[in-house]
């Protein structure tokens, strides 16, 4: 089971008007992912990035039947659950409340929101799609009331086929988020300039 260890930078909680969960990839530290916020302009932000136990939200592809990432992707989601509910405590309110993940963590942010879909300030998912083998509609409930949402990925991508990233797109229209997906040709698994501006242009501007 994954344990709660949260490393922050940026503006304190109690002193924060907004904050921004960044969620890092497989194989990779929650300084990492920390180490972008330079590039968006969430200067005014508080930064708070979970770790991963052994660095990895759950063992197997995100495209795997979800019952063989358990219980660790539970886990992971129920991690996502406490970190928001900190930010809550702290006096933030969800629509001030953003999120950001790359890859493995893009899609665990995805997978997080769409369960418990309401206005939160934003999402930003840099190569990533709804977990499962399929679609599992009946995971996802509520409504994000317009909330922007980018969605940037590479095709194609060793690790997130495009297909998927559309199917997630679909689910999120139809559940009223204000979706943006830019597919760039060749791009690799990777994180370009063009994401990083389409990010602070529609989520964090």
């Amino acid at each position: 089971m994954h344990q709660k260890k949260i490393i922050t930078k940026g503006k304190a909680l109690n002193e924060a008007e907004k904050a921004l969960v960044m969620i890092h990839g497989r194989g990779a530290f929650a300084e990492d992912i920390l180490s972008l916020a330079g590039y968006f302009d969430v200067k005014d932000y508080a930064l708070l990035a979970p770790q991963a136990t052994n660095n990895t939200w759950y063992p197997y592809s995100f495209l795997a039947p979800p019952q063989q990432n358990e219980p660790w992707l539970s886990s992971a989601l129920d991690i996502l659950k406490q970190v928001e509910a900190d930010i809550l405590a702290a006096g933030i309110p969800s629509h001030n409340i953003y999120f950001l993940g790359f890859s493995q963590g893009a899609c665990l942010m995805l997978e997080f929101i769409t369960r418990y879909a309401q206005k939160w300030g934003g999402a930003v998912a840099f190569t990533g799609g709804l977990v499962g083998d399929k679609i599992y509609k009946e995971n996802y409930s509520g409504d994000f009331l317009q909330m922007p949402l980018f969605i940037g990925s590479s095709d194609p991508d060793m690790h997130v086929p495009v297909e998927r990233v559309q199917e997630t797109v679909t689910v999120l229209k139809n559940m009223h988020a204000d979706v943006t997906v830019k597919i760039y040709p060749g791009m690799g698994h990777t994180i370009s300039t063009d994401e990083i501006e389409k990010a602070n242009t529609l989520i964090f501007k």
